[in-house]
């Protein structure tokens, strides 16, 4: 069975090949091609269901691609590739109709991981909008969360952060990852937060488990855990 397709765009033959094969082993339909006109005609032939587009290419760059992309009507995600650890790329990312980016030089564990978690993403938010993983169940139309039946109360930060945990259940998920997903690249990087707010939830959803689900995986970061796993 064919995995979800996947694009890739970036002008340098080495990052290709790479990123191909790391995703192909991951179980990816894989399609490359090395410029941003390219891309535009990869997309008419054969929509992907996401698309890894490096920022700076020979022809029209990755912001320009997008903007044609989703005028043209494509929704399917988009994860930037970027060599700027720039936060004004990030924001103008976002704006343009991006939904990630990754900062070369990147791992490509990560790739795959950011890849998965978009992926799920998308497709939960399409298909429902209550989720459910383990003992909690979290409506994302309402905004109501419980746990074994409880009603529990959150605010607005600690709801994106249990639903970043939820979408990535039994991952153990860095301060860097949790800060780029659920304060959206406009915090100023203080990884001290995520310690405050993992403490604040995990004190909420707890009260109504038998076992502790927010774990703390030292010096690696927190996974929200599940009794299947």
């Amino acid at each position: 069975m064919t995995g979800p397709r996947i694009l890739v765009v970036d002008d340098e033959p080495n990052i290709r090949d790479l990123l191909a094969t790391s995703l192909r082993f991951a179980g990816f339909a894989v399609r490359t091609v090395g410029n941003g006109a390219a891309a535009i005609s990869a997309v008419i032939e054969e929509e992907p269901d996401l698309i890894v587009l490096d920022v700076m290419l020979p022809d029209i760059n990755g912001f320009g691609v997008t903007k044609r992309l989703r005028a043209s009507g494509y929704t399917s995600p988009i994860l930037f590739l970027t060599a700027k650890d720039d936060t004004e790329d990030k924001i103008t990312g976002l704006t343009v109709g991006g939904d990630d980016y990754v900062t070369k030089p990147f791992s490509l564990d990560e790739i795959v991981a950011r890849i998965r978690a978009i992926l799920r993403r998308t497709m939960q938010e399409d298909d429902d909008a209550v989720i459910r993983t383990g003992e909690i169940s979290m409506d994302q139309d309402t905004h109501e969360v419980s746990v074994n039946g409880n009603a529990v109360e959150l605010s607005p930060t600690e709801f994106k952060l249990l639903r970043y945990m939820m979408l990535n259940p039994n991952r153990v998920l860095s301060k860097a990852q949790i800060l780029d997903h659920v304060w959206e690249y406009d915090f100023n990087g203080d990884a001290g937060i995520v310690e405050s707010y993992i403490s604040y939830l995990r004190r909420k959803i707890d009260a109504h488990t038998d076992e502790p689900m927010i774990q703390t995986k030292r010096g690696f970061g927190y996974m929200l855990k599940t009794k299947t796993a």
